[in-house]
């Protein structure tokens, strides 16, 4: 049964640790070296493995012999790495020069649909119904969907001097976000 209650809950959460506002440092950092980023495919690969992780995500990490916090330190290493590269200007994940590609990692996973959403949505299952919560994540791909398209609008309006200052600042963020999902998860393995 849907519930606006469980929804609305859903969705503050998942929008809090999605984070798609906090991304858009990095997300421009991409398409700069992507030349562009589909919207489309990111959003539909994002939700593909949100909606996946809500419906077998437990007993799919336990067929890899993966728990979550392995999950989680994993994801915490790449989004560390994507943060130097916005502080130190030096690039780490090559580009392909192929957006498609480009689109779906590291921006579909682990920006948007990493080893944080993906474990929140697990734990999500224990109070709140898969009705409710697939809701939640169609609302957040729809938010997320906007931002990608209008990338190129907040570029401009934030222009080179002020993505440079919000790239290093978000870059130090992402680093304590890395750090954080790693501490939590490292030490209780």
């Amino acid at each position: 049964m849907l519930s606006i209650d469980q929804i609305l809950a859903i969705t503050f959460t998942l929008f809090a640790v999605i984070d798609i506002l906090g991304s858009i440092p990095v997300l421009i950092s991409m398409k700069e070296k992507m030349g562009v980023i589909d919207a489309g495919k990111a959003t539909l690969a994002s939700g593909f493995l949100m909606i996946l992780f809500l419906l077998v995500g437990q007993p799919f990490l336990s067929l890899m012999s993966v728990d979550v916090k392995s999950f989680a330190v994993a994801g915490s290493i790449v989004i560390f790495v994507i943060g130097l590269e916005m502080i130190l200007g030096v690039e780490f994940f090559k580009s392909d020069n192929d957006a498609k590609s480009g689109s779906l990692v590291p921006i579909a996973f682990p920006l948007i649909a990493g080893s944080g959403t993906l474990t929140t949505i697990m734990s999500l299952k224990a109070n709140f119904s898969d009705m409710n919560i697939a809701v939640g994540i169609v609302i957040n791909l729809v938010i997320v969907y906007l931002v990608l398209r209008s990338l190129t609008y907040i570029e401009r309006i934030l222009g080179k001097a002020g993505l440079m200052v919000i790239r290093k600042f978000f870059g130090v963020i992402l680093i304590a976000i890395a750090v954080k999902i790693f501490k939590s998860n490292f030490w209780n393995m």
